[in-house]
């Protein structure tokens, strides 16, 4: 934690930003500290949460920005700041109607804003920001049925996922992530078992003897695969538990808050 505090204190400027372009910064450190319950509007003195309240900084690095600010603010039911005057105020609802408005035809997601087919990766990631507004939005209902049934055509005979250089666990891990916060059971669902394998099956296909994950099966163990790989896993182990999902962290007690 005492990293955290230097890194936040070394890179976030005036408002709160964390990086100069790229909203994610912020939001992938919220989520971090929420999980281990620390105070995320106190970090050496700094709100993280004011760093997400300009709609155009957060939409300018793609749907990522959007994205992940959705799923940052609703990790613990986080009300949004107040954006200073003159400032395109954040809101949830801004929020979702900028990532259904990036939906493309295909029915996928891109992060690329001038992308015209769909990424399943990205995909997967904006319906795990819609996911805890399926039940109770038609639009997002309607839009992630959709979103759904792309993602079923993407998977492969083997139960996997791919992207640009094919398949690779971490499709397989946000697809899964994907499924989970939806409350949908990937080896029960019929429409993500392919020939009788599921994505858990093919995800564990890329697990390396010892401990960690690959990211294609030609290669060796990989940071960002095993980290992937291993959240994937807790979020299907917390879904068959009945658990939060896996960013629904109002189960955790922020730390000063007892």
């Amino acid at each position: 934690y005492e990293n955290v505090v230097a890194y936040v204190q070394k890179k976030i400027n005036d408002k709160e930003q964390l990086h100069r372009a790229k909203s994610t910064d912020n939001s992938r450190v919220i989520l971090a500290l929420t999980a281990e319950g620390y105070d995320v509007t106190d970090v050496g003195g700094h709100n993280l949460l004011v760093g997400l309240t300009d709609m155009d900084y957060v939409t300018y690095q793609g749907n990522n920005g959007a994205v992940w600010a959705l799923i940052a603010f609703d990790s613990h039911d986080y009300e949004i700041p107040t954006a200073p005057e003159g400032v395109n105020q954040v809101t949830r609802e801004k929020l979702i109607a900028a990532i259904l408005d990036a939906q493309l035809e295909d029915s996928g997601w891109n992060s690329s804003k001038t992308a015209t087919c769909a990424d399943v990766d990205m995909t997967a990631m904006a319906i795990q920001a819609l996911a805890p507004y399926y039940d109770s939005d038609a639009a997002v209902k309607a839009t992630v049925d959709n979103a759904l049934d792309y993602l079923s055509k993407q998977q492969y005979a083997d139960g996997s996922f791919g992207s640009v250089d094919g398949k690779n666990s971490e499709s397989c891990a946000q697809v899964l992530v994907a499924l989970t916060a939806l409350g949908i059971n990937p080896e029960t669902d019929a429409r993500f078992i392919k020939n009788g394998n599921s994505v858990v099956d093919a995800l564990c296909t890329y697990y390396v003897e010892g401990g960690g994950f690959k990211h294609l099966q030609s290669q060796e163990r990989d940071g960002m695969a095993t980290e992937q790989g291993y959240y994937a896993l807790v979020a299907y182990m917390r879904s068959l538990n009945g658990q939060t999902s896996l960013y629904d962290m109002t189960d955790v007690v922020i730390k000063g808050s007892e």
